[in-house]
């Protein structure tokens, strides 16, 4: 056949609820309905419109007219498969299996809205594998190609809304969410993926009431009932228009205020919802709505529509009825929803560019642009079909199929790999499962002054974006219920600040709970915190228990008060330690320095100089050497001390020994005494802290046990035992050297020496005793004050006691700093002595 010999036309079945025709299409449709929708009847206006732009655009499709036809099932699921079967037939009877005229020019079927009415069209078409395009069927099931292998749709998957709308109320903080859906596939798969994705983030459902499709006044008023109860402010509300209505109504009487309505597509810009009546309950309502496209020129096109030139379109004279409020005066003509009512006459001289309506414009075009999209992606499909070139065609042997001839499955290929632009420059393509990307605007219900609402667009969701990025909100432009800028609370119970812990209620969600503080050492740093953890070894609770800070570090520091204070006194008799000395080896040869052996004298005011300046290690940030220094070191000093103070006693002893007649003690007067006596007794001190050091030397670390959120830095002693015993053993040094003194006190001389060192003795061994009670009741660095104030008191004592009684002779009395005075008895007896 040549091709001027071949059919010109192609003809898309349109299922929507009117029908329309113009001079390029064809007209079968039923005029038994019960209303006017007008936002149904732009809907089919815009498949006219789409395929009057498509026939006369010169690039694609040229040369190929399309047309449609209209069925209306009337929101009908019996009505839907027989319109399904009457377009398969192509004949008034419904024969399946059967095309009762010529070899049909059927394209493909646009249509349902309704997602059950759908899935029983795609039952039926899968069969032949004919494409199905729904421009408002939404559910999830409708994406199973094994059973729907033709279907695909232009109104993204209710799978992809409900992680919307639950992304959404998450984003408010909303965790105590009340859930209303319909008893039909749309309401039921909806409603679950909520929940499923409320639940996944720990939201909780305040209650989910499901709403019949047959109308029924006692569920109606059970569900009221519910929500009134609730004490939950945000609402989900997964349903179609025409259900909720009941619902609503109920509500708005009992003026129910300050809920937050989250609304799905299929009501979000519902003219039959959005009226004064609701305005009230629903102001500040924020749903998920269709993609608003752009037609240009749909204005243009819906202005041409007349009663007298559309003369094949049987709805422009119920439009133009319903638009002008009148009434065409011959009953053939028109048919009124409200014969009984008395109107104006229509004339026909009316204009539409009067008529002030939301839904006959270019505006709020969501629903009619994915019809608008339906029809180009067909139209992209035949046009990538036209345009397959012979022997590279992606059917068998490499073919290409015949647009005036094909099979249903040839266009359904086509249909699947179809990707162009819309009118937006946005891609529209179909994905494996038939689904288009998934774009939703997100708009808020602002109470205008007049009562009426207003939809803002306040968002967009987009599912092609990365994740977490999904949705855009500009909360700035959102007025709640009550135009309210503040955002309204939804929980079951307030959150628990940081330093508290939830606990959940016996037999309530785990969004129903109570905030209890976190334990003295624990924390919570975070909103709603089910548990409370430990700080760091190194930090510690704040006050508020919400955060972990550095504990206080406490060692005897140098800068505190306390370690100035000891420091200053260790120095200043350290200083006169070393007055004393220089005045003694300046008065070295003074009978007074002479007396009781000068070189012990300096060999114990060089110890009890170097006993000031080890009293210093204690103080400041403990190191390792000054932690293993300063215990050994202050032992065999002050052993040493001691050792020195024996020693003279016991010369002292001997010295007066001597006097008596047959004494066995001269030989004893050299100088290998005190040296023997000095060496014997520190040498044992010696190997103690030598040992201690060789098998467990001291040193720092940071006690964090002692005290609560303070680290505690010491010298760990290592060996206690090693301790005890150093101490331990110059405690008994101490005990012989008073014991000693003490019996030789009453020794006749004008200069006894044996009382001062008796006094000394007595102060050294009251330090010491004191010592140790003091030293295990304190703890951290008031442990270390009490050993240095010890050390230094102690020195101190002996310093004093025995040093300053010479010095006060050599400085201001050098009259006694004689041989005769030394000699001389102090009771007027006078007993003569060798000098020593």
């Amino acid at each position: 056949m040549h091709e001027q010999e071949l059919p010109k036309d192609l003809t898309m079945q349109a299922q929507v609820p009117q029908n329309i025709t113009s001079q390029e299409l064809i007209i079968n449709a039923k005029k038994q309905f019960s209303e006017f929708i007008e936002r149904r009847y732009r809907w089919a206006l815009s498949l006219a419109f789409a395929l009057d732009e498509i026939n006369h655009n010169q690039i694609l499709l040229p040369n190929v007219t399309l047309g449609f036809l209209i069925y209306d099932s009337c929101l009908a699921l019996e009505r839907t498969i027989k319109c399904t079967l009457w377009i398969l037939t192509e004949k008034g009877g419904c024969v399946p299996n059967y095309h009762c005229q010529i070899p049909s020019s059927l394209a493909a079927i646009i249509g349902e809205t309704g997602s059950t009415k759908s899935m029983s069209m795609a039952t039926l078409l899968g069969l032949y594998r004919y494409p199905q395009v729904s421009y408002f069927a939404s559910s999830p099931l409708l994406s199973d190609k094994n059973q729907f292998p033709s279907f695909l749709r232009t109104i993204p998957s209710d799978t992809v809304q409900a992680q919307g709308m639950a992304q959404m109320v998450l984003y408010f903080g909303w965790t105590w969410v009340g859930l209303l859906s319909t008893e039909d596939a749309y309401g039921e798969i909806g409603a679950q993926i909520v929940k499923e994705e409320l639940l996944r983030f720990g939201a909780c459902i305040a209650f989910h009431e499901t709403i019949p499709v047959v109308p029924s006044t006692k569920k109606t008023n059970q569900i009221i009932e519910v929500v009134l109860r609730s004490s939950a402010n945000a609402i989900v509300l997964f349903s179609s228009e025409p259900y909720i209505q009941p619902i609503l109504d109920g509500l708005s009487r009992r003026n129910v205020t300050g809920k937050v309505w989250i609304a799905s597509e299929a009501w979000s810009t519902s003219p039959s919802v959005s009226i004064q009546q609701f305005a009230r309950l629903l102001s500040g309502s924020i749903g998920f709505a269709i993609y608003e496209g752009k037609m240009p020129g749909f204005k243009k096109f819906l202005l041409k529509i007349h009663p007298f030139t559309s003369t094949e379109d049987i709805f422009v004279h119920l439009f133009w009825e319903t638009a002008f409020n009148c009434q065409w005066p011959t009953p053939e003509d028109s048919h009124t929803r409200d014969s009984g009512a008395t109107r104006v006459p229509c004339t026909g001289a009316e204009k539409l560019e009067d008529y002030n309506s939301p839904y006959f414009g270019e505006s709020n075009l969501r629903v009619s642009f994915n019809v608008y999209n339906a029809v180009y992606a067909i139209a992209y499909a035949l046009q990538n079909m036209h345009s397959c070139v012979p022997g590279k065609g992606p059917f068998i042997n490499n073919t290409c199929a015949d647009i005036w001839d094909f099979k249903p499955w040839q266009l359904l290929h086509y249909m699947k790999m179809v990707r162009f632009r819309h009118k937006m420059g946005e891609e529209m393509y179909f994905d494996n499962n038939g689904n288009p990307p998934a774009v939703y605007d997100i708009i808020n219900w602002h109470l205008k002054p007049d009562g009426n609402i207003n939809y803002v667009k306040i968002g967009r969701f987009d599912s092609r974006a990365p994740k977490g990025q999904e949705m855009h909100i500009n909360i700035s432009a959102i007025q709640w219920n009550m135009q309210s800028t503040e955002v309204p609370h939804s929980v079951c119970s307030k959150s628990c600040p940081a330093g508290y812990r939830k606990l959940l209620q016996k037999g309530q969600p785990i969004c129903c709970f109570n905030c209890l503080p976190c334990a003295e050492e624990e924390i919570s740093n975070v909103t709603d915190s089910t548990n409370c953890w430990p700080c760091p070894h190194d930090q510690k609770p704040n006050e508020k228990r919400s955060d972990c800070v550095p504990k206080r570090i406490e060692f005897l520091s140098y800068q505190e008060g306390l370690g100035t204070s000891l420091a200053a006194v260790a120095i200043f008799y350290s200083i006169i330690t070393a007055a004393i000395l220089c005045v003694f080896i300046k008065n070295q040869d003074t009978p007074i320095a002479k007396a009781n052996h000068r070189e012990l004298s300096f060999l114990l005011l060089g110890a009890l100089l170097m006993s000031f300046f080890c009293s210093l290690l204690f103080i400041g940030y403990p190191h390792p050497i000054t932690c293993l220094l300063r215990q050994p070191a202050f032992g065999v000093i002050f052993v040493l001390c001691v050792s020195c103070v024996l020693g003279k006693t016991i010369m002292v002893v001997i010295a007066f020994s001597v006097t008596k007649p047959n004494s066995n003690l001269k030989g004893w007067m050299g100088p290998r005494v005190p040296i023997v006596t000095v060496s014997a007794c520190t040498l044992p001190q010696v190997l103690i802290c030598a040992t201690w050091l060789l098998l467990c030397p001291p040193f720092p670390e940071k006690n964090m046990k002692l005290k609560t959120g303070t680290i505690i830095w010491q010298c760990n002693d290592c060996s206690d035992v090693a301790l005890w015993c150093m101490l331990g053993y110059m405690g008994f040094l101490a005990c012989i050297s008073f014991l000693v003194a003490f019996f030789a006190r009453k020794l006749p001389d004008s200069f006894n020496e044996a009382k001062w060192i008796t006094f000394s003795m007595l102060v050294f061994l009251s330090v010491w005793l004191s010592f140790i009670p003091g030293y295990l009741s304190t703890q951290g660095k008031y442990t270390v004050a009490v050993e240095v104030f010890a050390i230094i008191s102690s020195s101190a004592g002996i310093l004093i006691c025995i040093f300053f009684p010479k010095c006060y002779i050599m400085l201001l009395r050098p009259d006694m700093n004689t041989r005769e005075q030394l000699l001389e008895k102090p009771t007027g007896k006078s007993k003569k002595i060798k000098a020593i």
